[in-house]
């Protein structure tokens, strides 16, 4: 399986990424954003996380004029496997990708630590390695990861297995650590093609670094 990395001014987890990957066996590259086209034999898109163009104006707002863009939206509509992670899902939801958007925490600060998270729905090739209801222990990183989207296409999320994960305590009870709506850590799109999370799954690839959940998560793109 080949993986193709997205990098911009200020990504700081594509070498974590590329890591992830190569360690569950998959072919990855890095491209630069100014590249106008995707690997021909890319199976899996990953915006990592960062801070591309150091969040001006907000976390994704520029990068998504990036020549690289059109590629990645062309591959997006084409049926193209994409994974949006942190900043990369904020990328997503500013390209139009993905539905809604993150804003500023609501307590106004980053947050740095291991958070559980809920499986809400595993329908879909990211999640297919759990079972909807499994909790996760994933990293959490971020300054503007408070997610929103109004009522009526909140309804449409669950309405259509869009909710991925939501931010929990070990238990599945609701422990919300940013304001997001509905406490969703991640959703995708209709066609579940496009996955965007808040959390890291690329830095839960070894128990002896707090933990492993990861690891399945990532295994779904490489058994699809």
């Amino acid at each position: 399986m080949k993986v193709t990395i997205l990098q911009f001014p200020g990504t700081n987890c594509e070498y974590d990424t590329e890591h992830a990957f190569a360690s569950l066996g998959a072919e990855t590259q890095i491209i630069w954003h100014k590249e106008e086209a995707l690997p021909s034999d890319t199976d899996l898109l990953v915006v990592a996380g960062g801070f591309s163009y150091g969040d001006y104006l907000r976390s994704g707002a520029i990068a998504k004029f990036s020549p690289v863009m059109k590629a990645v939206t062309a591959y997006a509509e084409s049926g193209g496997k994409v994974l949006g992670i942190c900043n990369g899902f904020q990328v997503l939801t500013e390209a139009g990708l993905l539905p809604g958007a993150l804003k500023r925490n609501d307590g106004l600060h980053f947050i740095s630590k291991h958070h559980t998270l809920k499986v809400e729905n595993n329908d879909n090739i990211f999640l297919e390695k759990l079972n909807s209801g499994d909790v996760v222990n994933i990293p959490i990183a971020h300054h503007d990861g408070n997610y929103f989207i109004d009522e009526a296409g909140l309804a449409e999320l669950e309405a259509n297995n869009q909710i991925l994960l939501r931010y929990t305590d070990e238990n599945g009870a609701i422990d919300n650590p940013n304001g997001s709506v509905s406490s969703i850590a991640g959703v995708c799109n209709k066609s579940k093609n496009v996955f965007g999370l808040m959390p890291h799954p690329e830095r839960a690839m070894e128990s002896i670094l707090g933990s492993d959940d990861g690891v399945k998560m990532l295994e779904g793109f490489l058994a699809s």
